[in-house]
């Protein structure tokens, strides 16, 4: 067995109530510390005198003078538990199996014989305590440190008992300690979780102790919500981090120090908030800085203007190029023409080509928005004729035709 039981006490030899010699009840052990949920035996020997023939045997428990004892065979709790290793002549050893703290009491046996006034209740009897296993840990250990647990019981172990440990309900591994305690080498935070032990070829596991493994922040990162931001609405930066304790949270917006707590929110976001934020976890272990996330800020165009290659004035028959530029998040990439005082487009692209005189702008679209430039002028001047002047002249009494060819530029 795994128990060991009290030091074997000399053969008590009781004497029968009415005196007569021969009459007597000897128990191996008078204290019997068992495990919760193991079975116990209780040895014992009984004598008679001769010329007695054994009808009955039992076990009873906690008798009281006067009373009849009941026997345990017939009561519910033990019918089923309770086995009679003994005989009708001088073994009356016993099993009672998975017990229960319900089940210490004094318990006795009793006899009885063909002869009148034959019967003998052993007094005193076997004490029986039953004591469940425990587990002593620390409440708490450091990552990188040893721990020592010890599976303890208020019974009095043998040396043979071996011991089995379990982790949050699974066995740890296959081999099992030969001594009551076991050795966490170097913790890591895997090895947080409820421990228990069992003692080899027994039932019981003991109740399960809570082992806290502590440990500086690791794996500090930084998430956005929403995952796009858009200018004038809100966001938040959540950090999170592997720590125990729970660690402090700080907040840096480039080098400046933001704020605190694990959430940092910002409202009515602008492109002025484009910049490296980063957070800092901190316990009483260590700290660890995140990486740095650089906030992509969506705004409709804005800034939008139209700039001219080469002059604003040209020769009819030319043209000039008109080109729409802003700044926008995402870039933009659909413009619009529009000449005033026309209500539909006159041309799209980044670039228009204007070939008459009026004041042109722009139209600079995203998802997000849209804006107009301010107006451009482009003045268009008319272009080069050829008007052919015949001018008749007299000279030295002949008719001399003269033509001449005259090239003019006017304004129409």
């Amino acid at each position: 067995m795994s128990v060991r039981m009290a030091p074997r006490l000399p053969l008590i030899l009781l004497l029968m109530i009415h005196g007569d010699a021969g009459w007597g009840v000897s128990y191996s052990h008078s204290h019997i510390c068992a495990l919760k949920n193991s079975s116990v035996i209780m040895s014992c020997n009984y004598t008679y005198p001769t010329g007695h023939q054994i009808k009955k045997v039992f076990w009873t428990k906690n008798p009281v003078k006067g009373v009849e004892p009941p026997d345990l065979s017939e009561d519910p709790e033990y019918s089923q538990r309770l086995q009679y290793l003994g005989d009708k002549q001088q073994n009356c050893t016993i099993r009672l199996s998975h017990v229960t703290q319900k089940d210490e009491h004094k318990y006795c046996f009793r006899f009885t014989s063909d002869k009148p006034g034959g019967t003998w209740l052993g007094h005193p009897g076997v004490t029986l305590t039953v004591a469940d296993l425990q587990v002593e840990s620390p409440e708490r250990v450091t990552e990188g440190h040893n721990v020592s647990l010890t599976c303890k019981s208020s019974c009095t172990l043998t040396d043979r008992a071996t011991f089995i440990w379990y982790r949050n309900s699974q066995p740890l591994t296959e081999r099992r300690d030969t001594n009551n305690q076991l050795l966490l080498q170097s913790v890591r935070r895997e090895d947080a979780g409820r421990y228990s032990c069992a003692l080899h070829e027994h039932t019981y596991i003991s109740p399960a102790v809570y082992l806290n493994v502590t440990y500086a922040p690791k794996s500090v990162s930084v998430s956005i919500s929403p995952s796009e931001i858009v200018e004038g609405y809100s966001m938040t930066l959540n950090c999170s981090s592997d720590s125990n304790p729970p660690a402090e949270i700080s907040w840096f917006k480039g080098g400046t120090f933001v704020g605190s707590g694990r959430i940092y929110s910002i409202s009515n976001i602008s492109s002025d908030h484009s910049e490296e934020y980063k957070c800092k976890s901190r316990n009483k272990h260590g700290e660890k800085y995140s990486d740095a996330v650089t906030l992509n800020i969506m705004y409709p165009p804005r800034n939008v203007s139209v700039s001219i290659t080469g002059s604003a004035e040209i020769v009819e028959g030319g043209s000039v190029t008109l080109i729409c530029s802003s700044d926008s998040n995402p870039p933009a990439l659909n413009f619009s023409w529009f000449k005033e005082n026309q209500s539909s487009a006159v041309g799209s692209g980044q670039s228009f080509s204007a070939l008459q005189s009026g004041r042109f702008y722009c139209e600079a679209h995203n998802q997000h928005g849209s804006q107009r430039s301010d107006a451009v002028t482009v003045t268009v001047h008319p272009g080069a004729g050829k008007n052919v002047i015949v001018i008749t002249a007299a000279s030295g009494g002949g008719l001399f035709i003269i033509i001449f060819i005259i090239i003019m530029c006017f304004i129409k």
